[in-house]
């Protein structure tokens, strides 16, 4: 019996042991790791912090921006070239859509055909020639000065100047009457013209008296010169025309003209008539007296009035 407790005595003591290792071994597992700090230096005195002369001057004297600007950022000389922008995808499409199909490139690779090297070595006509250098004379810069023709008309080969005198109170040369002066002083007191009805078609002839005509028209036109603006009014381009002596229709005796050179010049100025002429008869007197013919009837139909004024009051 007392051999049986030492044994099992002994085996619970080596149980006991084990216990208390494991136990040892746990807590030190389970326990932190304290890891030595390593050790600092020793504080250093900071130095005082030293400045230039330029930077003092810029904390006590302030500067303006633009002038910092261009102390520390000096303007380049070259102007600053932007980057170059990529090539557009489309760009490059027609690109390669350009490039020559290998079809073409065989076509150009077959030789010419005789007929067209043939037809290669033919000089130029001489006419096609010609027409390039016309142009280039025309087209060129140096061309000669044409001079300015005079506006006064030639004669046509058999005409003159001079004519007989239509008329007593006309001279020798084409639209031209005599001053007033010259008739009164040659006793021609009246002037007489041809007209005819336009109704009841009877000619006969009508006489004024040139004192008294050319006082009214001289007047008329006096009073309204500064309101005519180089234009005849209204009473010259629709005259009032005389009434007939056989039918007594007012407004209806119209002159007879004639060729151009028997026009009755004094006697239409002094009806105040001249309205009854075309464009091309009162160009003909503008012409021939060395006025401007251009432009509106009633601007010749003025200038012709003052022509005749001109030479009657000569």
């Amino acid at each position: 019996m007392n051999r049986k407790i030492s044994s099992s005595s002994f085996y619970m003591e080596d149980k006991d042991e084990e216990l208390v290792r494991l136990k040892l071994a746990i807590r030190s597992a389970s326990s932190p790791v304290t890891v030595a700090a390593p050790a600092l230096p020793p504080p250093q005195q900071q130095q005082p912090l030293l400045l230039s002369s330029s930077l003092l001057s810029l904390l006590t004297h302030p500067v303006p921006p633009s002038l910092l600007l261009r102390q520390f950022f000096p303007p380049t000389s070259l102007p600053l070239e932007p980057p170059p922008s990529p090539p557009h995808p489309s760009s490059h499409l027609a690109s390669t859509n350009s490039s020559p199909h290998p079809s073409s490139h065989r076509a150009s690779t077959n030789p010419p055909h005789p007929s067209s090297r043939r037809a290669s070595t033919n000089p130029p006509h001489p006419s096609s020639h010609r027409t390039s250098t016309s142009r280039q004379n025309v087209e060129g810069p140096l061309r000669p000065s044409q001079t300015r023709k005079s506006p006064m008309r030639i004669l046509r080969p058999g005409k003159s100047e001079t004519i007989p005198q239509p008329y007593p109170w006309a001279t020798t040369r084409r639209a031209k009457v005599r001053s007033v002066s010259d008739l009164l002083s040659k006793g021609i007191l009246k002037i007489t013209g041809d007209v005819q009805c336009k109704r009841c078609e009877k000619r006969y002839q009508i006489e004024y008296n040139l004192q008294e005509k050319f006082t009214e028209v001289n007047t008329f036109i006096t009073v309204n010169m500064d309101n005519m603006h180089d234009r005849a009014p209204q009473i010259w381009q629709s005259p009032i025309l005389p009434n007939c002596r056989f039918c007594e229709q007012n407004n209806c005796v119209k002159p007879l003209l004639g060729k151009k050179r028997r026009i009755n010049w004094l006697f239409l100025f002094l009806g105040q008539m001249l309205g009854c002429c075309k464009l091309a008869e009162l160009k003909y007197f503008c012409k021939h007296t060395k006025s401007h013919r251009t432009g509106a009837k009633d601007r010749v139909l003025y200038l012709t009035y003052l022509g005749l004024l001109k030479q009657l009051d000569s």
